[in-house]
């Protein structure tokens, strides 16, 4: 296998696991009760590794929301705690909800590792999240690790497919409702949406970029190696509940 095609097999497992906890209710339940209202605790928690910077900065970073709900979010969650202390409540539940989610039987361990070395390798340029999220302190435990280093290449992939997105002349709102139109009211957009339907070529050569650049960091590991990722990534995501 390829780097290019390991990086197009594992997008599913690292998009989407991760995202397990960010979209749990007991994330969201422990947003409340550290003093978040409603989605402000995933802006504070995965936006708090950029420090105490502006709204405008976290948008950037998050590419495909809109820049005037990020900003407000981040104005609001500026009292509830620091940034860091946010970012660092956020990787609690995200190890919370490995232990509580992810069953026995895959070697974690082993796919922890095989993230780690991705992660050691990989050049932070254009990817700031990917970039402080790589400094956050690591969890004990199989689980725990191997779903924050999912995390991190997460937001490698994601960093890296908005830089496609923007080069290949796609609006970044559009390019959400090519890909997740459902998730549009939860990135800050309101009706009227754009037509994705004469955006999607363009959008698929965004994504066959990005998994050529995620290609790139993959390229660390060898191939048999990648083949590993591949499989313990996938095993990972079917053993979650």
């Amino acid at each position: 296998m390829d780097s290019t095609d390991a990086a197009r097999r594992s997008a599913d497992a690292i998009v989407n696991l991760p995202a397990g906890f960010m979209l749990d209710g007991a994330t969201y339940k422990r947003g409340g009760e550290l003093g978040f209202d409603g989605a402000d605790f995933y802006v504070a928690g995965r936006a708090g590794v950029l420090g105490d910077t502006c709204g405008r900065v976290v948008a950037a970073a998050f590419v495909f929301f809109n820049p005037v709900t990020i900003c407000e979010a981040w104005e609001r969650t500026e009292k509830v705690m620091g940034r860091m202390e946010a970012a660092e409540a956020f990787a609690r539940c995200g190890a919370a909800w490995a232990r509580e989610h992810l069953a026995d039987g895959p070697d974690y361990a082993r796919l922890a590792d095989l993230c780690g070395r991705v992660i050691a390798s990989s050049s932070p340029a254009g990817v700031p999240l990917f970039a402080a999220w790589s400094e956050v302190t690591e969890p004990e435990g199989d689980k725990e690790l191997a779903l924050h280093r999912l995390n991190i290449l997460r937001e490698l992939r994601g960093g890296l497919h908005g830089a496609s997105v923007i080069a290949a002349g796609l609006d970044p709102r559009t390019a959400g409702m090519v890909r997740t139109p459902y998730m549009a009211a939860l990135f800050g957009w309101s009706e009227p949406h754009p037509d994705p339907e004469p955006h999607r070529e363009t959008w698929e050569r965004a994504e066959a970029a990005t998994d050529l650049a995620m290609g790139r960091a993959l390229s660390a590991l060898a191939e048999q190696e990648r083949h590993e990722l591949v499989d313990l990534a996938a095993a990972a995501k079917s053993a979650a509940s």
